[in-house]
């Protein structure tokens, strides 16, 4: 049995369920989300502790055991506390702005960068800090990596858009080559 998919879910108070058939929708104070479960799997809930159990022992189950119990686990997170990623802009003339509920970037470009959020997303920004805020881990994941692609941090100033905290590694510039190239002098006689 799948050391992930053996772990009970504990369901906090404020949290109900809902069984179609596979599908299990979870309601919390956050909002609502479901996922399709595959046919080899079970889900029960006793005591308020959901349990993911396979129905058959063959490679494909044993694989979806642990995953389906983890996105189970992110949904309930998800609807309780909601998920964010905090993203930080950098660079001299570098800003992000809300207009209404859409992102305004200006990163240097001949254009402002406008993005439209999508459905079930939240942006907050705060000085050089953009936090995206949502329901769904994976939805909330893949906007903030669209963001960070639209201007990715430079190897040699660092300017650009980096997750909060994420450490990016400087190459020396051609001063630091020169210096090394300068030190050697031949002399002719």
């Amino acid at each position: 049995m799948s050391r992930i998919g053996k772990k009970l879910i504990s369901m906090p108070e404020g949290v109900t369920y809902n069984f179609e058939g596979s599908k299990i929708s979870l309601t919390g104070k956050l909002g609502s989300l479901s996922l399709q479960l595959p046919p080899s799997l079970k889900v029960e809930i006793r005591d308020r502790q959901i349990f993911v159990s396979r129905l058959a022992d063959d490679k494909k189950s044993k694989m979806m055991h642990g995953t389906y119990r983890q996105l189970l686990a992110n949904i309930l997170k998800g609807v309780m506390e909601g998920w964010k990623k905090e993203l930080e802009v950098r660079g001299t003339g570098f800003r992000v702005g809300l207009e209404g509920d859409d992102l305004v970037f200006n990163l240097g470009f001949s254009h402002p960068v406008k993005i439209v959020p999508p459905e079930g997303i939240k942006f907050e920004v705060k000085e050089n800090i953009l936090t995206v805020m949502g329901l769904d881990k994976a939805k909330v994941g893949l906007v903030a990596d669209k963001i960070r692609k639209i201007y990715l941090p430079d190897a040699y100033k660092g300017k650009g858009i980096r997750y909060l905290g994420e450490h990016v590694v400087l190459k020396p510039g051609k001063a630091a080559k020169a210096g090394v190239a300068g030190a050697t002098t031949v002399s002719a006689k």
